[in-house]
């Protein structure tokens, strides 16, 4: 079978097949279904530093190959994470990737902070809008990202910093390199594309928030468009993700330009997903007698 490993940031990962944040939990329940061990790693459920209770319902809707959510980063807050769940996922044997939100630029600079040295690494989700400066998403403006990534990294002594972008922008690669002049060591895309599902009877949006952010299957081209762009952008490594479902997807993701990917909505279709994708790359790779799967990382040939 082929190696697998990767290493990012000095981080290594078994494999680069990651649980992305908001589909997995902690990894509590998949791990009833099946050792979550097997995995590369898990970006947890977005967490804040107080408990939030996140939008009103519905918050969940479908559309054609894809889902949309505004689920609105309902989580247990910072220090129950710490108390309760990283020692769980400790035992795993996983790379735990902490994913982290605020509404201020002091709120992600306390929570980096809080977890530097705990989490192996942490990831900003800065599609939160900034309550400071209009409701605008952290993640939109150049300038912006490149506040808080510094303010995130500021509070980061001993754990790399990725910064999770929002391809609800202009021009992803000058983002990436933006993040890339904070300080960020890696950089994770793409967040959830915004969208909306309207009920024709109702005349109304399905979701309660009115919009959602879309993922799944049907984002997938425009994710590695992204990806290749961005990765092409910068220096440090970059993580792929956007409507993985299968390991050719996660393959083709790497062959773009990422070092590792993350796996979301794929894992509610099915909740065996990442180890069947685990196995497809080894087969994949074992069938063009490759031995290591970062030999196929950033080798796409442009027409």
């Amino acid at each position: 079978m082929a190696d697998l490993s990767v290493n990012i940031c000095g981080v290594k990962f078994k494999n680069p097949v990651i649980a992305a944040s908001g589909t997995y939990g902690f990894g509590r329940e998949y791990n009833e279904l099946y050792d979550i061990s097997m995995i590369g790693g898990i970006s947890t459920k977005g967490m804040t530093l107080e408990p939030r209770l996140g939008n009103p319902v519905p918050r969940i809707a479908e559309g054609t190959s894809v889902i949309l959510n505004a689920v609105g980063l309902q989580n247990p807050g910072a220090e129950h994470f710490i108390k309760y769940d990283l020692p769980f996922l400790r035992e795993k044997g996983i790379v735990i990737i902490a994913n982290v939100a605020g509404k201020t630029l002091e709120d992600y600079g306390e929570i980096c902070k809080k977890l530097d040295g705990l989490a192996d690494m942490v990831e900003l989700n800065i599609s939160c809008p900034n309550v400071r400066a209009g409701g605008m998403a952290f993640g939109i403006k150049p300038q912006s990202i490149l506040e808080v990534t510094r303010v995130a990294k500021d509070g980061l002594k001993k754990t790399p910093l990725i910064v999770k972008l929002s391809p609800n922008v202009e021009s992803i690669a000058v983002n990436a390199q933006f993040a890339e002049q904070g300080g960020a060591d890696c950089i994770s895309l793409v967040n959830t594309f915004t969208g909306m599902v309207i009920d024709l009877e109702k005349r109304k949006p399905v979701i309660a928030n009115n919009t959602g952010g879309v993922s799944g299957a049907g984002i997938k081209p425009i994710a590695v468009k992204m990806v290749y762009e961005a990765a092409h952008a910068v220096k440090i490594p970059v993580i792929g993700m956007g409507g993985i479902m299968n390991g050719e997807d996660a393959i083709e993701f790497m062959m773009a330009g990422a070092k590792a990917v993350q796996v979301g909505t794929a894992n509610f279709a099915n909740p065996y997903a990442m180890p069947e994708i685990i196995s497809q790359m080894n087969a994949w790779l074992d069938s063009r007698k490759i031995k290591n799967v970062n030999e196929i990382i950033d080798t796409v040939k442009m027409n």
